[in-house]
This record gives structure tokens, sequence and C-alpha cells, in this order.
């Protein structure tokens, strides 16, 4: 497709040197982009330079010049009758630039020094005899103007600002008296011209603008030419033309300016230079094949527990409005997950904390379940029925479960309270997690298999597995010091055949990236890794290494199962809905020759050695009743291996920053391998 240009034809006094300098630097503009061209389809060898720091070249433009002020006495041998105030005028801008900016950074500093034209023409005014007169003035200056460039978000637009130094040079007017309309046949007096006196010989004032950079090269050359449009302000702000009257001058400038650097070889940088602040390497991980995987089943603790001197359900629970419910399915939580939680018991809270939800949702589908909310509070019944009414209200309001189906109570203590008569040790942690509302029902639908009455717990909530592959199989990419030697880097991954791919560009020290993004559909491939880097100053350096990455997969072996048992504060005995549960329900699930790995927990509570023996014996109790349970099968084909692990932060499920985690660490956890 062919450009074309239209012009309008003008009389050749409409040529003013404004005109002729734009129009000449976007000629020259157009020439270098045709000679570029030409060069670059030459050019056989691809050679890449990067961006140059300084810049050279020559600014051109316009200054929309507007007056203020008043002036009268234009010298000593020459008074207007009449003053003059306002004017307009449009003169030449042209100046040779300086320009120093390295390519990382939003900072740069600019010089521009040349003519600078404040020409124009005052409005006219009527004398005495109601002639009218004109004043026009060639003033025109020698300017210096440094700069400081800002690019605030490190793109091709640029601010700029600081102080003009300006020299006079021109200082001529040119006056003019006409004639009485009135009088028609009356020869006009000849023009005065001369020079304004009192004119001050050096202004120091200041400009702010804003330009934006056009590239007319690419880094396949050398020399780099940028087009750049600018315009300015210069307020009248210390733009006093005399040391008399009270003239000024405030100037709008618009222009174009060339530019032009030389960027560096990008190999010869490389070659000649290794960047000592940086070390690099690439960690693949064996990603051998997972032996087992576990669904687990996930018990659901009916209690809601309530913060103190509040009868309104804590933020850390997942709260959903109408538009959410219908969109909600237990085994898709993590679309609910509450904010602010631990990674490491993130999974298992994120169902805890839905509990309100979960149960909304069973009540919509077992229209005939009913429940009963019972809130706990040491500040006493009243309290703890304000709670329970705060749950009920969410249900009925957000699930459009009928009231009817809901009854509330409040009482000073839980049925089964953590603190014990006669207790004086950390009592704070008890008393919170006994203010709470507990959830009780006889409907079948809502309840763990062989439960029933006010003590009974909810219904488990399956968790499957993930089987995306975890951040510890990626392949990490180490650029030790990368981030303070180098502006960017990016990586260029190589493989058997030849084929490549590109990652990046990064700043931080270490990516990692999943190994099925360089393998594809490959199992595993060999390949070689070129990190590309260039350093705040401008220079690239390289580093290679090889690297072995093996793809991620899922285990394919028979899905293990865990299960959890939770038991009461400082309890060692499994409480009495447990136990037939293990009995029908886990035990029937062991296969022949599997393991069972049984782990006993407590919450942080109490002293460290009684807690270690109390998650044994909670092992254990666990252990006995599946034992017992396989035995009245003829069974004893199962392993066990059986683990106290007491309240150790680094073994237990949950932290025990608040009731609900604590609550879930009084546990045992059952995981059942099979055979391999």
């Amino acid at each position: 497709m062919k450009s074309k240009t239209f012009y309008t034809e003008k009389p050749f006094n409409t040529w003013t040197p404004t005109n002729l300098t734009i129009k000449s630097v976007g000629m020259i503009a157009l020439a270098w982009l045709s000679f570029q061209t030409s060069v670059q389809a030459q050019e056989t060898i691809e050679v890449k330079y990067s961006k140059p720091s300084w810049y050279f070249g020559v600014a051109g433009g316009a200054n929309f010049n507007f007056y203020r002020g008043s002036t009268q006495q234009l010298n000593a041998s020459f008074t207007s009758p009449k003053t003059f105030h306002d004017g307009f005028g449009a003169g030449l801008f042209i100046a040779p630039l300086l320009e120093y900016r390295p390519a990382d950074s939003r900072w740069g500093v600019m010089l521009q020094a040349g003519y600078d034209s404040r020409k124009g023409d005052f409005d006219q005014v009527l004398t005495v005899c109601d002639c009218p007169a004109d004043l026009s003035t060639d003033l025109s200056y020698i300017t210096v103007e440094p700069s400081l460039r800002f690019a605030p978000f490190k793109s091709n637009f640029y601010l700029y600002g600081g102080p003009r130094l300006a020299f006079n040079l021109d200082k001529s007017f040119t006056y003019q008296l006409g004639i009485n309309p009135a009088y028609p046949d009356q020869e006009a007096a000849p023009a005065v011209k001369g020079d304004f006196d009192k004119i001050e010989k050096t202004i120091i004032s200041m400009q702010i603008g804003a330009g934006y950079d056009i590239p007319l090269s690419t880094d396949a050359n050398k020399t780099q030419f940028v087009l750049s449009p600018f315009v300015s302000f210069q307020p009248y702000f210390g733009q006093n033309p005399r040391s008399t009257e009270t003239w000024n001058n405030t100037t709008v400038r618009a222009g174009v300016a060339l530019k032009f650097g030389q960027g560096k070889n990008i190999q010869e940088a490389t070659d000649i230079k290794a960047d000592k602040q940086v070390s690099f390497s690439v960690d693949s991980p064996s990603n051998l094949p997972r032996e087992s995987r576990l669904t687990e089943i996930f018990p659901l603790r009916n209690y809601v527990y309530f913060n103190n001197q509040s009868s309104e359900i804590p933020n850390r629970y997942v709260l959903l409005n109408k538009d959410q419910v219908k969109d909600f399915k237990e085994d898709q939580l993590e679309v609910f997950a509450p904010k602010n939680l631990s990674d490491r018991s993130k999974r298992q809270m994120t169902v805890y904390y839905n509990i309100s939800n979960i149960l909304g949702d069973r009540m919509q589908k077992n229209p005939n379940a009913t429940i009963s909310l019972v809130g706990s509070s040491e500040q006493g019944p009243a309290d703890g029925l304000a709670m329970s009414e705060s749950i009920k209200t969410y249900l009925v309001d957000v699930f459009a479960v009928n009231p009817s189906r809901i009854t509330t109570k409040g009482q000073s203590k839980p049925n089964i309270p953590s603190e014990q008569p006669g207790g004086t040790l950390e009592l704070g942690l008890l008393r919170e997690g006994d203010r709470r509302v507990s959830i009780e029902s006889n409907s079948p639908s809502l309840l763990m298999e062989f439960q029933s009455g006010t003590g009974a717990q909810l219904k488990p909530v399956k968790i499957v597995a993930s089987q995306e592959a975890p951040a510890s199989s990626y392949v990490t990419f180490n650029n030790k010091g990368a981030g303070e030697a180098l502006s960017t880097w990016s990586l260029q991954i190589t493989d058997e055949q030849g084929k490549s791919q590109s990652f990046g560009p990064y700043t931080e020290d270490e990516v990692r990236i999943p190994g099925k993004a360089i393998l594809g559909s490959r199992p595993e491939g060999d390949f070689k890794v070129k990190m590309i880097g260039q350093t705040k100053s401008g220079v690239v350096v390289e580093n290679e290494a090889p690297v072995h990455v093996v793809l991620w997969t899922p285990a394919k072996t028979e899905e293990g199962l865990r299960y959890s048992i939770i038991y009461e504060f400082n309890k060692s005995k499994a409480i009495d809905i447990y136990e037939k549960y293990l009995t029908d329900v886990i035990t029937p699930k062991i296969p022949v020759g599997a393991t069972v790995i049984v782990h006993g927990h407590t919450d942080a509570i109490g002293e460290e050695a009684h807690n270690q023996e109390l998650s044994l014996a909670r092992a254990n109790d666990v252990k006995n009743i599946i034992v017992s349970a396989l035995s009245q099968s003829g069974r004893n084909d199962v392993k066990f291996e059986l683990i106290g692990f007491g309240e150790d932060e680094n073994k237990s499920p949950f932290e025990n920053k608040t009731p609900e985690e604590r609550s879930y660490n009084r546990t045992v956890i059952i995981d059942i391998v099979p055979t391999k």
C-alpha cells in the first residue's frame, strides 16, 4: 500500500520560517526512513544493538507568544500616544539538542540551545484622533534550556521540565499610526522603527513539557533515529522583556525533534564482558510418578465459633450472597475459599469455614430436614441466643430456608465444655473454644452415618486429592543477583532437534516454569538453556546450562483413603458416635494387604509431654477399634503404623491460632494405603 500526501497550494508569502523548519524536519525523517529500508534490505547477517543512552539531534517548532501587561514609552525618543496592552504572535524555535537517558531508567536529562523568537503583534489601539495604531516586535533570544526528563510509565511517553536561560538577540519594534477612517484621503504617517530600550539582556524563567518518542529504526541498526513530537509551556514568571513597564510573555511551544544515537553491538558486548555479579543455574526435579494419592473423608464439626463480645458470624467464615447460592457445590469449595488462611491448613479449613453454606445447601436439597441452633456464651443465655439467631438469619435470607425448620436456643455453657471445674491453666483459650453455636439435628440426611441425637456430627465432606502438577515439580531457573545486576533477562530453551522456545522477560532472581510448558506432551527430554540478560549499563550477558526435564504425572496406582476422627478436649477415648463409624464404615474399606497409618495429634493447650502421651493414646484407641473389627471378620492381613505427634507444630494438620483449628487438631488421621 502506498501512502499519499496531499498539498494545498498557498501564496509564496505564506511559507514562514516556522512552516519551513517543521516541514524540513519531516522531509529529513522521511528521507532517513527510505535510506534505512534500503540498508536493511541489503543486510544478510542479523546483528542486534542495544538502545542508545546518548542522543544528539535538532528540535524545531513554533512559539505561540501571548503578551500581557502594558507598554507605551518604547524608547527615549519615542512614546506612543496610547498604551498597548495584550498581543499575540508566532515565532520560530530551532535548537540543537543533547539527551542522556539510560535504557533501563525512567530518568534522563536534556539540553537544548538555539534560536528562540518571541515576535508578535500587540492588539490595535485608537489614539485621540481616532487613528488606529499598531505595534509589532521581532523580539528574539539565544536560549539555553536544560531539563530533567521523566518517563512515568517506562514507555515512550515522557515529561520534562527545567529552567530557561535566554540572552537577548533582537529588540526591534515597528510602530504604525494609521489614518482616521473619517478622512480617507489622509496620508498615513511613516512607520516608526527602532529598538526597545531598557531591554533585559538576560532572562531566567522556566518551562514544563511532554513528548513522545517514535522510533524510526530497529535494533538491527547501530545508529538509531527517533522522532519526538513535543509541546511545552513557559509561563510568564520571569519573562518580562523590559526592566520598565509591565509587559510580559507567556509562551506555548509545539514542535518536533529528530534525534539519533548509537547502540552497542549485543554480540560484541557479550563476548567482551561477562557479568560476574550474576550466577545462573537450573534445577529440574526428578518428578518420579507418585506412588499413592489419597481421597480424604473430612469430618464436619457441628460447631460455629464466635469472637468475644460479638454475636455476628466471624469474617473468617465464608458468607455468600443470594446470587452465589446456585453455584455452590460441596466438591468445589475452592471457588468460595476464605481469605487470610495459612497454606498448611488452607484446603481443610476451606471446607470447615463453609459450614454455614454446606448446611444451607443440604437443607435446600432435603426440605424435610430440621435443625436446632444452640448458642453457648459466658455472657449468658441471651448472648448465646443472639449468636444462634445470626446463623438462622443467614440461612433464611441467603438460602431461603423456611424459618419454621430452625429453632434457636441460648445457654451459658455448651453441653460438652472444654473448661472443667477447678481448671486454672490457659482458661482464655478454653473459653474461646466454648463460645460457639452447636448445630443439632435428628434428620439422617444431614448427619454422619450411624449417628443420631443432639451430639451427632454432620455428614463429612469428600475431598479428592489434587491431580495438578504441584509447584515443587516445576523447573527452577536461579539467576542469583539478577535483581540488582540486570534490568531484565529472558530464557531461550532449545531441545535436541534445535527447536527453541523463549520465556520472559523477568526481573526477579528466581523463576519457576511448569515442565509441561517446556515439554508439551513429551514425557521427558534434554535441553540447552541460554539466559540472556541486559545489565543496567546496557551490556548484554549470556549464560548457558544443560537440563534434563521430566514431566510430572499424577499417581496411577489405586487410590488411598484418609479418614479423620475428632476427639473432645483432653479425651483419649473416641466419642461413642465414632466407634460404630470406625467399625462399620472405615474397616470394610480396608483392602486386603493394605497398610493403615494412624497419626495422633493434639492442640497446643496443656503441657507438651502430656500432649505427646495423649496423642499416642488416641492413636492406640483408633487402632484397637479397627483391629477388633478386623478380627471379628477373621482378618489379620493388615499392617499398622502408629505415630503420636502430640502438639508438634511441624506435624499438626492445622495451626493453633483459632478455636476451629485447635478443635480439628484434636484428631486421629487414618491413612489407608493399598498394596502396590
